[in-house]
């Protein structure tokens, strides 16, 4: 994707305030006319960022009467509204299209050094991914651990997926508890408990595990293994996050996935909430085909900005293409982070998908992009529903420099994402070919044969039928009451690039 550009086409003029004064009629001096000039103060730098960002960029510009240009016919009538802010927050806040129901995503932080670790997957955890059900009818909420991160402390302390627990230092869970308990500190222990399925009972136990959290950066190619299905070698990828970071290790999976002669594959997306478009187009790619002239994606953006796209670049410029390598990326002072790298592509004409309603944004991007090309069987529950994608603004000026003054950026929604036939605005999420749940009090280690997800994937394959009935459980994800990814601010992102703005758009 070509880099964004700051949009700089105000030119404002002041506006001068007149006050007349009067004079005594028997006066015989001509009467003069006394003029007091109203200052407007210029609003804030951080302000005007926020405002000319949103402006530029916003998908939904257009519907925020706030961020309309004729509504501010010079520079006073903009900078008095700005000044009506003293919290930055508040002023993005306020700017956003029917937050909570439209725009369920976009965001702001004071530093942003906090979105480039949750790009990079970095945060302070425990590293254990959890959610939390309500036992039977009371108020009363369990928790089950769906996976554990590699050498990190939920691991050191023996946890592992599959594990359920009722309480917190001693405390049990309660649906008005649970924030306060588990995301209230950085160090606690875990009562696991057990649970009967002849009485459809979760009971407490003895053992505790204690943890503290430290600061990781979560590797999101979780496992990958290969399955003989009847003589058919199946790749299996457990796939939880698109993390540019890792862009490497993803193309080495492909590789050993190739040398191995895979026929199918099964990509686990199911606890995947997105991330990096770019890295959705090498998956893809891996996945299907490098020929760089067929269309994965296209691209819709504000009017002004879709405009500028096409005067400067052409139609191809709201283009996502497959991809024959991983572009080399460096930091800031030179120091290549992502070397660059052939993709290893299977070229596959069929591929399984197991979902979730946590699977999201790059992951439903993914599986739509794909249909058109490919056989695509998706498994499991409706996904999340999420087309639309977001950018880190930061306050650069029109030479690329950015304002010391203050650390603020900004992660707007500013760009909606169809496949190459203009599907898109599946807003209740993609539907499964094969309706399926996993079991939340027993489950089992990934790559498990007889996992609920996967074994109706190896049974697909094998051309047997899954019958619902054998599918049946005694709780499922319709009990569930929160956990660690509804805390998450990033949980649902789809981003593309980030935006270093070094010209001005006329």
């Amino acid at each position: 994707m070509k880099s964004l550009h700051k949009l700089r086409i105000f030119s404002l003029a002041a506006i001068v305030v007149l006050a007349l004064s009067g004079c005594k009629k028997e006066a015989v001096i001509p009467e003069v006319k006394q003029e007091t000039k109203t200052t407007i103060p210029t609003a804030t730098a951080v302000n005007n960022f926020v405002w000319e960002g949103m402006h530029d960029y916003y998908l939904w510009t257009a519907n925020v009467n706030n961020l309309s240009a004729s509504k501010f016919s010079n520079k006073d009538t903009l900078n008095a509204f700005l000044n009506r802010y003293s919290d930055p927050s508040k002023l993005f806040d306020d700017l956003l299209y029917q937050y909570g129901t439209v725009d369920k995503w976009s965001f702001i932080v004071a530093d942003y050094t906090e979105i480039e670790n949750w790009i990079s997957g970095i945060s302070k955890s425990m590293g254990y991914d959890f959610m939390l059900a309500r036992i039977g009818s009371s108020d009363n909420v369990f928790g089950f651990v769906r996976y554990v991160l590699k050498d990190s402390p939920a691991e050191k302390a023996g946890l592992k997926r599959g594990d359920l627990f009722t309480k917190v230092n001693g405390t049990q869970l309660t649906v008005s508890n649970y924030n306060s308990l588990l995301f209230g500190s950085d160090s606690y222990s875990l009562t696991l408990a057990t649970y009967a399925s002849a009485t459809n009972t979760i009971t407490t136990g003895t053992t505790t595990l204690s943890m503290t959290a430290v600061e990781l950066q979560e590797n999101p190619v979780y496992l990958n293994k290969v399955i003989d299905v009847n003589g058919t070698k199946t790749g299996y990828l457990v796939y939880n996050g698109f993390t540019s970071d890792f862009d490497i290790e993803l193309n080495k999976v492909f590789a050993d996935f190739k040398q191995q002669g895979i026929q199918k594959l099964i990509l686990d997306l199911r606890y995947n909430g997105g991330g990096s478009v770019q890295t959705a187009i090498y998956l893809a790619s891996m996945i299907y085909s490098t020929d760089k002239t067929k269309i994965l994606s296209k691209s819709k953006y504000n009017a002004l900005l879709q405009d500028y796209y096409i005067s400067k670049y052409g139609n191809t410029a709201l283009n996502d293409y497959f991809a024959n390598k991983i572009e080399a990326v460096t930091d800031s002072k030179g120091n290549v982070v992502v070397p660059e790298a052939a993709i290893n592509s299977l070229g596959l004409s069929q591929v399984y998908f197991l979902v979730s309603d946590n699977t999201a944004s790059a992951s439903e991007m993914l599986i739509n992009s794909l249909k058109p090309y490919m056989t695509v069987k998706v498994i499991g529950t409706n996904t999340y529903g999420k087309y639309v994608g977001s950018a880190t603004l930061k306050d650069y000026d029109s030479s690329g420099n950015l304002n010391t003054t203050h650390q603020y950026a900004m992660q707007p929604i500013i760009v909606k994402i169809a496949n190459s036939q203009d599907v898109s605005d599946y807003v209740n999420g993609l539907s499964p070919d094969i309706t399926a749940e996993e079991d939340i009090v027993a489950l089992l280690p990934f790559g498990d044969e007889n996992e609920t997800l996967l074994k109706v994937a190896l049974n697909d394959i094998k051309g047997i039928s899954t019958n619902q009935a054998s599918l049946k459980k005694g709780l499922s994800a319709s009990e569930v009451v929160g956990g660690r990814r509804t805390k998450m601010r990033f949980a649902n992102e789809m981003y593309v690039k980030s935006l270093s703005p070094v010209e001005s758009i006329k």
